[in-house]
C-alpha cells in the first residue's frame, strides 16, 4: 500500500519554479530519503506532504485520500525540523506530552503513551529533566519522542541530523534507523549527505533543479546510476564520454575518449544504437590495478601519475597510453598491501558489470 503519494506535483514562488513535476509513491512502513543538494526542492516537497505548502499544481494524496487542500492539522502527519524546537521551560515528558495535550487525549492515556515513547527512544533517566540540561542527542529524541508519541502514519524528518557533531550523527543514523523499524511507519528523511541516505533508506529519490532524477534501493542508486548528475552526486566517480562501436556476445562495445574500447555489460535489456553518443561512468574502486601483465577483457596498460595517502585508502590518478586520465582508489590492507607510486606502469582491468552507461 502507498502511505503517500505525489501527483505530477509543481511549486512556483514567483518567477521560480521549486518542484517540477514531481510524481513519487512512498510505501507504508518505508524509509525514503530526498537527497540532493541545496535548493533542490527536497525540503519543498517534503512541506507539501505536511501541508505548510500548497502546490501550484498537482495533488498529494497521504493513505489513499485526497489532501491537496487540507491544513496541517487534519494531516495523520508529523514533522521533526533542524531546530528542535522544544519548549525550554517545559520538562522531557511535559514536551513529549504537549501534542497529546492539545488533541484533549485522556490524561491517563497520555502518560501511558509518554512512558512508552520515553522507553524506547531510551530517555528513561532524563523524563524530569529540561532541555538545557540534555546534550544534541538527547535533544534529538526529545524531538522525535515527541513526533511519535501522536502515531502519525507519515513521519517527516528535515535534516534533523544538522546540527550534531559527526560522531553522533552516525550514532543516530543507526538509532534512527532502528526506531523507524521497531514503529513499522513510514518516515520520509531529507538530507543533502550521500551517506546518510545510503546508510539509512529502503529507498533514496535523487533530486536536481526541482525534478526527480531517479528513484531506486541504495545500492541500485549507487551502482546503476541513470544520469550523470546521480552518478557524480552520489560517491565519486570518473565520467567519460562514449561512442558506440557495436555489440559482441550481449556485451556493448564502447570507444571512450583517448581511444580506450571497452566492453559495457547491457542496458536494461536493450542495445543503443551504433554510432550513439553516452557517458560511461567508473567508480574509482571498480578498477583493478596490479604491477604485472593481466589477461582478460577490459585490460589496459596505464601510468600512476599522482598518488593521495587517506589512511584506509590510496587515491590513485592514472594516465592511460591514450592519454585518459582517472581517479583509482586501492585499498591499504595491510599484509596485502602493494606499492603503487608516481611513475609507476601498471595494469588495469574493469569488469563489463562495473561500467555504467548514463544520460547527459
Amino acid at each position: 500500500m502507498n502511505m503517500v503519494e505525489l501527483r505530477d506535483i509543481h511549486k512556483r514562488f514567483g518567477n521560480y519554479t521549486a518542484v517540477d513535476g514531481v510524481s513519487l509513491d512512498i510505501r507504508e512502513g518505508e524509509f525514503m530519503t530526498f537527497l540532493g543538494p541545496s535548493g533542490c526542492g527536497k525540503t519543498t516537497c517534503l512541506r507539501m506532504i505536511s501541508g505548510f505548502e500548497r502546490p501550484t499544481s498537482g495533488t498529494v494524496w497521504l493513505g489513499g485520500r485526497n489532501v491537496t487542500d487540507a491544513p496541517p492539522y487534519a494531516r495523520d502527519v508529523n514533522q521533526v525540523f533542524q531546530s528542535y524546537a522544544l519548549f525550554p521551560h517545559l520538562t522531557v515528558a511535559e514536551n513529549i506530552a504537549f501534542g497529546l495535550k492539545m488533541k484533549k487525549v485522556p490524561g491517563a492515556e497520555i502518560k501511558k503513551r509518554v512512558d512508552r515513547v520515553i522507553e524506547s527512544v531510551s530517555l528513561g533517566p532524563m523524563a524530569t529533566r529540561k532541555p538545557s540540561q540534555l546534550s544534541g542527542g538527547q535533544r534529538q529524541r526529545v524531538a522525535l519522542a515527541r513526533a511519535i508519541v501522536c502515531e502519525p502514519k507519515v513521519l517527516l524528518l528535515d535534516e534533523p541530523l544538522s546540527a550534531l557533531d559527526a560522531k553522533l550523527r552516525q550514532q543516530m543514523r543507526m538509532e534512527l534507523k532502528h526506531l523507524q523499524k521497531k514503529l513499522g511507519i513510514s518516515f520520509v528523511f531529507v538530507t543533502h549527505d550521500q551517506e546518510e541516505a545510503l546508510t539509512m533508506s529502503d529507498r533514496v529519490a535523487v533530486m536536481s533543479q526541482g525534478k526527480v532524477e531517479q528513484v531506486g534501493a541504495a545500492a541500485e542508486i549507487y551502482h546503476r546510476p541513470a544520469t550523470r548528475f546521480v552518478a557524480s552526486f552520489i560517491g565519486e566517480t570518473n565520467i567519460v564520454g562514449a561512442e558506440v562501436l557495436g555489440t559482441d556476445g550481449g556485451a556493448i562495445v564502447c570507444k571512450l575518449e583517448g581511444g580506450l574500447i571497452l566492453k559495457v555489460a547491457g542496458k536494461n535489456g536493450t542495445t543503443p544504437d551504433t554510432g550513439s553518443k553516452w557517458l560511461v561512468s567508473l567508480r574509482p574502486e571498480k578498477i583493478r590495478l596490479q604491477h604485472g601483465p593481466m589477461e582478460g577483457t577490459n585490460v589496459f596498460k596505464a601510468t600512476i601519475t599522482e598518488e593521495t595517502f587517506k589512511g584506509a585508502v590510496d587515491d590513485l590518478t592514472i594516465m592511460t597510453e591514450g592519454g585518459l586520465e582517472l581517479q583509482t582508489l586501492v585499498a591499504n590492507d595491510g599484509v596485502g598491501e602493494l606499492e603503487f607510486d608516481p611513475g609507476d606502469d601498471v595494469w588495469c582491468r574493469l569488469y563489463p558489470e562495473d561500467i555504467v552507461l548514463v544520460k547527459e
